[in-house]
């Protein structure tokens, strides 16, 4: 390290930066498409896309056909779960009024589901109901590599730390920079390092208050499980004392059986007084201890778009009465929140963090800014290595050259590569036979597979090289993908925007040909950086 405390900062933010560059890269970029990982949801299920846009919308579900709908779901509860702590029942979903669904918690605490007929109350196949019918994780890819890397535990706690290093490296590149707000006006193309340099400051001052706020609302909507030392010391170690923790968190306390029985009661009633009482649409009704006297019932409602839109903290509205007696005995307004200061700090984070407020306009701004702090990675990896392609310190001793060539190549693969992964995943949808045997676990092993193929090339082939190879190869993928569609399902650009007014489907494909025109662009401009290249 160098002496002085803006050289120490530097030398922090430098190798900080790097070591986590290509992982942040990676979770930029996975969490910028995630997004809008509904619509890719939605174009990687094309019978699905198809079928939602076809004729006239469903008319809604008149208030009359609810009650049944409710009795059906209790009944079938009764029948198949009736030793089930907690009975959920969706009557009707805004998506799709068929649905009649119902949810408990398994043996093991999972969250099981099953789908009903609306009209016989019998349980359907697999599949039968409103599910796609190719088989494919959808948009939800993105979201699960994006905080968890397909990993679970391991991979929260690696994002977790990648995530606060993010934030050291943002603190000392403030402190570095002296003129970090002058140089934001600066750009000078065509200037090598000193056009990298500019290019990353300006991406990063563009975006500084965002990555401060999706780097900590990040951490904090995942401190219970990256900090739990003050959970242990208030509640104590045991799986019974975090459920405690979760009930003071979101609610009151689930109650004890008391051993008496008593009939679940008509949840009709129960859900016109809820609708009277928050003045919303029931969602769904929750029965907990159901069949016994301690029996409480919680309804639910559902939040207008016009809520959803104004409000960050966006909760709906909530009765919960006693089955027993009838008595009212919690209710909360839409935009209110249970648990105190606490449970409406952690709410405010998470929507912060999803976007889930705001509508449209929010999730383009997220999208935007997800971009620019995805090509501050980016410019900071490519700017470590333009700096020392003719010159570096020799910080690894004789090995400092093999390092330098590790690291050059790791920059083209976690760069090019994983956007080549990224649209191979959609490729993978289109490509892989619909009655292929978990064919959603291929579409993940295609993109895996082909993120490793790009590291093998990028460490075999001449840098330059490999950065043109990997951006036209990128290029192309994005640029064919619509007629890859075209090809497979007959479906196109045209009749989405002209005849369905399908703008998921539209969006996914624009997106790609924008990012294909880029990616050859870029694969043009590609030149071997000060040194001749190897053949």
């Amino acid at each position: 390290m160098k002496a002085g405390w803006r050289q120490a900062l530097a030398w922090l933010h430098t190798w900080c930066g790097l070591w986590f560059s290509w992982l942040l890269y990676a979770i930029f970029l996975t969490g910028t498409l995630a997004v809008f990982d509904e619509a890719i949801t939605h174009w990687m299920s094309p019978e699905h896309a198809l079928a939602e846009h076809a004729g006239a919308p469903p008319a809604p579900v008149a208030a009359a056909e609810r009650g049944p709908r409710l009795a059906l779901g209790a009944s079938f509860m009764a029948r198949a779960h009736p030793r089930a702590d907690m009975w959920e029942i969706w009557p009707i979903n805004r998506n799709d009024n068929n649905a009649l669904v119902a949810y408990w918690f398994d043996p093991q605490g999972g969250y099981a589901e099953a789908r009903l007929d609306p009209a016989s109350g019998a349980q359907l196949a697999q599949g039968a109901a409103d599910k796609p019918v190719r088989p494919t994780l959808g948009g939800h890819h993105f979201v699960d590599f994006h905080y968890e890397l397909h990993a679970g535990k391991a991979g929260l706690w690696v994002t977790g730390v990648a995530a606060m290093a993010m934030l050291v490296a943002l603190v000392s590149g403030v402190v570095t920079h002296k003129r970090i707000f002058k140089d934001f006006f600066t750009f000078r193309p065509a200037k090598g390092q000193r056009s990298w340099l500019d290019a990353h400051n300006a991406v990063a001052v563009l975006t500084l208050p965002f990555l401060f706020m999706i780097a900590y609302t990040g951490l904090a909507i995942s401190s219970t499980t990256l900090m739990p030392a003050p959970l242990l010391a208030h509640y104590g170690p045991g799986r019974d004392k975090l459920k405690q923790f979760l009930a003071d968190l979101g609610g009151p306390a689930r109650l004890a059986r008391d051993g008496r029985a008593l009939a679940v009661p008509d949840l009709e009633h129960y859900a016109a007084r809820a609708e009277a009482i928050f003045r919303q649409p029931v969602r769904c009704i929750v029965i907990d201890n159901p069949g016994d006297s301690s029996m409480r019932i919680g309804v639910y409602g559902w939040d207008n778009d016009a809520d959803s839109l104004r409000r960050i903290a966006n909760t709906s509205g909530m009765v919960t009465f006693s089955a027993a007696s009838g008595k009212v005995l919690a209710v909360r307004q839409g935009g209110q929140v249970d648990g105190g200061a606490a449970s409406l700090a952690r709410l405010v984070m998470g929507s912060l963090h999803m976007a889930s407020f705001g509508g449209v306009t929010v999730r383009w701004l997220y999208f935007v800014c997800g971009l620019a702090g995805t090509a501050m990675m980016a410019t900071g990896a490519i700017l470590f290595m333009v700096k020392r392609s003719t010159r570096h310190g020799a910080e690894f001793g004789a090995a400092t050259a093999r390092v330098y060539r590790l690291i050059e190549g790791m920059n083209v693969a976690a760069i090019a590569g994983l956007a080549i992964a990224c649209v191979g995943f959609l490729w993978a949808n289109r490509l892989l036979p619909l009655a292929l045997e978990q064919r959603a676990g291929w579409e993940l092993r295609v993109f895996f597979g082909l993120w490793l193929a790009a590291l093998a090339h990028a460490l075999l082939r001449a840098p330059a090289r490999a950065w043109r190879e990997q951006l036209a190869t990128l290029a192309l993928a994005c640029l064919l993908l619509p007629l890859l569609n075209w090809a497979s399902t007959g479906d196109h650009l045209l009749a989405q925007i002209g005849v369905r007014g399908d703008w998921e489907s539209a969006g996914v494909e624009l997106a790609a040909l924008l990012a294909g025109a880029l990616a050859a662009w870029a694969a043009l401009r590609v030149r071997a950086p000060g040194r001749r290249e190897k053949p």
